[in-house]
Order: C-alpha cells, then structure tokens, then sequence
C-alpha cells in the first residue's frame, strides 16, 4: 500500500497534538508509589499517630491549623484545614484506588451522601495546594484519582526505571509515529474498521492494531454491517486516563479534522 497523500499533513497535525498530551505529567499515587502492604503499614502508622495526636477526637488537626487558633487565625481558613471522617474516608479510598472512581462509586464506597462528593474533593484540593502537598486529585476518564503533581515527574520516571517500583509497570506509555497514528485515526473516527485505517494510513495496521489492543488503548466494540462484518475499534477508559481526558470531546481540536 502506499500513504494517501491528500491525509498525510492532517494525520501529523491529530498525531502531534495526541502525542503532547501523553506523558507521565501525573501519576497515580497508590498504584505506581507503594505496594499494597506498604499503604497498609503506613495507614497504620499515620492512624496510630494521628490518634494519639487527637486524644480521641473524630477530626485530623493539622499543626499549622492550631498555630492558627493560637494567632488569631480565620475561622474560615481553619475550616477549610481540617479533615473531617467523610473527607478522611474519601481520601483513603482514592489513595487506595487503581483507577478513576466516578462519584457517585466515591460516595458509595465512603458512606457519604453523593451531592457531598464534589465539595468534599474541592476541599481536599483546596487543603493539598495550602499545605503545598505533592499530589492532587484529577478528574479523568470519568472519575476521580488521587495523583502526583507535574513538577515530580523526573524523580518518578527515574525510581520506576531503576526500581520498577517494586514490580508494577510504569505508567508510561511509549509509542512509536506508526502507531500514535494508527491510535489517532482510531480515537478521531471510532468505530472503525481496520480496512479504513489502512486506507488513511496506505500501510497494513494488523501488528499496531493488535499492540495497542495488548495496551488496552483500544478495543474491538462490534462488528461492522458491512460485507463480512468486520470488527470494529474505539478507544478504552485506559485511552482517555493515559491521556488526562474527561471524555472524548476533550480531544484536541485541529482545523479540518
């Protein structure tokens, strides 16, 4: 086969601006930081010390809060500072989640009213950027997570090629051009069948095809009505975290495409 000519510049532009949104700018916490017996071990230890700093009391105080009831603070801003049990559960629950929880998942699985999920979680927020914390909770692909913040990203990379932080796969995604544009072709006209693909592309697909399906950035979603009914590709939720997406509407938006 040879490249259609009259695709390739508009193929570069969706390809390059796919690939600028790929990197491993945020992280997840719990699944790329500690093991599962290590979160365990340290939520004991933080619950032990956190307990014994409260003498029994149902709420997390931190240090900078009571200097700010000795000085006067406001009342607002020692509000907004202390962790209340709801906001203590959902934030254990996203530490410990592998993947985005939507919030009405987030609410079942903390015992609080859903209409509370997204002012608990603006509060985190709101108290991770005053303590000036290395992580944050992102909305993508549906959901929630907790995750590292951008300017971390050369220390992570190099503890995951070095350790591999111990066993679990980076979370980056390395892709070469063939097969950023296979996946943009697929992510810009799903469903799509793979003679379309190669029609765009004027090369054979089935090898790119079937690593991206090993990458879980796509998957076969039907069969086409077309003669022989062949199958059909779209995009997965792993697509739209990999590349910081709420939805598919937030795709980058190139003239002509």
């Amino acid at each position: 086969m040879k490249q259609t000519t009259r695709y390739r510049p508009r193929l570069q532009r969706l390809s390059d601006a796919l690939r600028a949104r790929i990197s491993p700018r945020v992280w997840g916490v719990c699944s790329q930081g500690t093991s599962l017996g290590k979160r365990s071990s340290l939520k004991k230890r933080h619950a032990a010390r956190n307990e014994d700093a409260l003498g029994g009391s149902d709420r997390i105080e931190p240090s900078h809060v009571a200097q700010q009831r000795q000085g006067g603070g406001s009342e607002a801003e020692m509000d907004s500072a202390v962790r209340t049990p709801q906001m203590l559960r959902v934030e254990a629950i996203l530490f410990l989640s592998r993947e985005p929880l939507n919030a009405r998942r987030l609410a079942q699985l903390a015992g609080i009213p859903s209409e509370e999920t997204l002012p608990i979680i603006a509060q985190l927020n709101r108290l991770y950027d005053s303590e000036r914390r290395a992580f944050r909770i992102l909305e993508f692909a549906g959901g929630y997570h907790l995750r590292t913040r951008p300017q971390f990203t050369p220390w992570l990379r190099r503890l995951c090629r070095e350790q591999g932080v111990e066993g679990v796969e980076s979370p980056e995604i390395r892709l070469s051009p063939p097969a950023m544009e296979t996946l943009s072709i697929v992510a810009y006209r799903q469903p799509i069948i793979r003679a379309e693909i190669e029609a765009i592309r004027g090369v054979q697909c089935g090898e790119l095809l079937r690593l991206l399906l090993s990458k879980d950035l796509i998957r076969i979603s039907g069969r086409s009505t077309e003669l022989g009914r062949p199958r059909l590709y779209k995009t997965t939720k792993k697509f739209l975290e990999v590349f910081g997406l709420k939805s598919l509407a937030q795709l980058p938006k190139i003239d002509g495409n």
